[in-house]
């Protein structure tokens, strides 16, 4: 990934997309207004910050790409399998929709979505002009929600995963995501024979969770074949991302933003 700082605030772009007519951005936590324990850049709505702060965070977010907050499309992410295919930008008299991927073939909306520890997934297919933003913790990785978005690029845009371009960004590295029994047992039983890839034991005493391999797993079963994975662990840099592991639930949520070039 690439670093940008233009002003105050920090955001990583994606090689994979960086010859292409997209707006993207992963958004660090720095160049807002929050105060502690969310500062700086929180776009999170839910987790105690006052909403005029997260209102500028976004629109700071939103200028420095040259979008306009009007233009965003979001949801409520509730670490399921839905997914909305957006026509038009979100008024902000709609309640949002629940769901955990976002598409659509319209360069007048913005696809946002809000993280911390969970994994951004970037798509876009340049042949049909499709982007789509994928929100995936270890629920939603089990889940193959990935999966669930690019079964949609196909069916409502006809895209080919073939030609399907993925970021897989900023979250919880292995090292520091450490799980129970219990959903040990819920990656075994998703995963099946490709799970000894994806589970790691420390030492017998636990075991990690690899998402970033997870995740880039579940897209190549969908039939994706042009992956860029980040690598970037969220829990090792908290000057830079929130980590609600890391933090211990008190935190804010770093932004992702994707949308067509006009």
């Amino acid at each position: 990934m690439h670093l940008h700082q233009p002003d105050q605030i920090r955001y990583y772009t994606f090689e994979i997309f960086e010859t292409l007519p997209v707006v993207q951005a992963i958004f660090t936590r720095q160049g807002g207004v929050s105060p502690e324990p969310w500062a700086s850049l929180n776009t999170g709505s839910l987790v105690g910050d006052e909403p005029a702060n997260v209102l500028e965070n976004r629109r700071r977010s939103f200028e420095v790409m040259g979008r306009s907050t009007e233009s965003m499309y979001d949801v409520w992410q509730v670490h399921g399998i839905e997914v909305v295919c957006a026509d038009s930008p979100r008024p902000v008299d709609i309640p949002h929709l629940r769901a955990d991927a976002i598409l659509t073939d319209r360069p007048e909306v913005t696809l946002f979505m809000r993280f911390a520890d969970c994994v951004p997934i970037f798509l876009y297919d340049p042949r049909k002009k499709v982007v789509g933003l994928v929100h995936a913790g270890w629920q939603g990785t089990v889940k193959y929600t990935a999966a669930y978005a690019v079964e949609a690029m196909r069916q409502r845009y006809r895209c080919d995963p073939q030609d399907i371009l993925a970021g897989i960004g900023p979250s919880i590295g292995p090292h520091h995501y450490e799980i129970g029994q219990e959903v040990a047992d819920q990656v075994r039983q998703a995963f099946g024979q490709d799970v000894s890839g994806l589970l790691h034991s420390d030492n017998g005493f636990g075991v990690q969770f690899d998402l970033w391999n997870a995740n880039r797993l579940v897209l190549e079963k969908a039939g994706v074949r042009q992956i860029e994975v980040s690598e970037i662990c969220t829990a090792c840099h908290l000057s830079e991302w929130y980590s609600h592991r890391g933090e211990r639930g008190r935190t804010g949520r770093f932004g992702a933003l994707m949308a067509l070039k006009p």
